[in-house]
């Protein structure tokens, strides 16, 4: 991977601002977490963006994302367990994090 001059962040990783994202900052903060992005994150990556741009917000907790996942891909992908695997840890947190977007609000 090339040297990138990574956006700022907060305390918690996440960005400042969301409009100073792209993959390769993607790619750096999922490694951060031990992630290598498969096409599956990048699904669901894609997918937290485009609900931040309609709604102007990240879901505000684990059990919204996993519902609107869900909403969006069907019960295979919106379930609890599909996106640890995918996003260890809070699922809501990591995967907004990586996609560049604010700390859901109800998150731990």
């Amino acid at each position: 991977m090339t040297d990138i001059t990574m956006p700022e962040r907060n305390n918690e990783g996440f960005l400042e601002d969301a409009e100073h994202w792209n993959p390769k900052v993607a790619e750096v903060i999922a490694g951060e977490d031990g992630i290598d992005l498969s096409e599956n994150h990048w699904e669901i990556i894609e997918f937290l963006r485009d609900f931040y741009k309609e709604h102007e917000l990240s879901p505000p907790s684990n059990r919204l994302f996993v519902k609107a996942v869900r909403e969006a891909f069907g019960e295979e992908k919106g379930n609890s367990i599909y996106l640890m695997q995918l996003f260890p840890g809070t699922p809501a947190k990591t995967a907004c994090r990586i996609a560049g977007l604010p700390r859901p609000t109800n998150c731990l």
